[in-house]
């Protein structure tokens, strides 16, 4: 684990349900849970995370899965790694952190962990970002030709039978680096730090098999939730943000998007590609602090 990139947030490995989270914290004040894509970790948000440190009580963990949380096997369903399983994870780490509200921020896979958080736990989510991302729902029933090309590994990490695990497999490492190589558009580069952290822990046979399971999840049992909650708003305050040279930037109106999922939007493109906290730190931490200094609860 490379402590240098987030220096002063404290490690701790915390269980939940029977199932150990790997989890830093920094910071005093609300409390904020951030959440992270894939192929990544927690350290997606070094750039951000220290910024919202000084206000904020800062929680971030790594989804079940991933990074060095436990990978616990999935089932035939792949309900170990349904959205609902891994909020639910997310819902009791912060009661054992002593949270019973809070806000949570998420990009990509942490996004819709995020989303699904905020409809199961309502009582719990004080406010709800979502950084580059459309539901999933919404993705799936709007898909075309140019969604099949940009997202085609939503696809390729459905395949059964073993197929994208033995791929990835054999070179996990540049798996993740051309993966998000081709997600950049100017903005800061990459922390080689970081990038080796995604590749330590993504050469786990057990966390490409989990990430695997998380998509096979997306297009199975979570669009069967997602289905059965049509037409439930979120009623919590929702910031979008996205990149303006994302594929979801050039792809969505994102606002329009959201709007059948969320009651109090607003939200901003910014100058980057998808990985938002890592392109654009400053906009990224600038435009949460303005939103979550409105909308959590300083009593939570």
């Amino acid at each position: 684990m490379n402590d240098r990139l987030l220096p002063g947030f404290t490690r701790h490995s915390v269980e939940v349900g029977g199932l150990r989270l790997n989890v830093r914290r920094a910071g005093e004040g609300p409390p904020v849970l951030l959440l992270h894509g894939y192929p990544q970790t927690h350290l997606i948000w070094h750039r951000v995370a220290p910024l919202l440190a000084d206000g904020f009580s800062v929680v971030l963990a790594d989804l079940r899965g991933y990074g060095d949380s436990d990978k616990p096997p999935s089932d035939p369903r792949h309900l170990a790694y349904s959205k609902r399983t891994m909020a639910r994870d997310q819902y009791l780490l912060m009661r054992e952190l002593g949270f019973d509200r809070f806000a949570v921020v998420g990009h990509d896979r942490g996004a819709r962990v995020g989303h699904r958080l905020a409809l199961d736990h309502p009582e719990a989510v004080t406010a709800f970002a979502a950084l580059d991302v459309v539901p999933t729902r919404y993705a799936f029933e709007h898909a075309d030709a140019d969604f099949a090309s940009g997202y085609y590994h939503w696809f390729f990490l459905t395949a059964g039978n073993g197929i994208p695990e033995h791929l990835i497999g054999q070179d996990p490492g540049f798996w993740v680096r051309t993966r998000m190589n081709a997600r950049h558009h100017g903005g800061s580069a990459f922390a080689p730090e970081a990038v080796d952290e995604y590749v330590r822990c993504f050469s786990d046979p057990a966390a490409i098999h989990a990430s695997c399971e998380d998509y096979r999840a997306a297009a199975t049992v979570d669009l069967e939730h997602d289905r059965a909650d049509a037409g439930l708003r979120l009623e919590c305050p929702v910031l979008l943000l996205w990149g303006e040279h994302s594929f979801v930037g050039r792809h969505y109106d994102v606002p329009e998007a959201w709007s059948e999922y969320a009651s109090d939007l607003r939200g901003h493109p910014l100058d980057c590609d998808h990985y938002v906290p890592e392109e654009a730190p400053e906009a990224t931490a600038s435009s949460l602090r303005a939103f979550l200094g409105q909308a959590t609860d300083p009593g939570a």
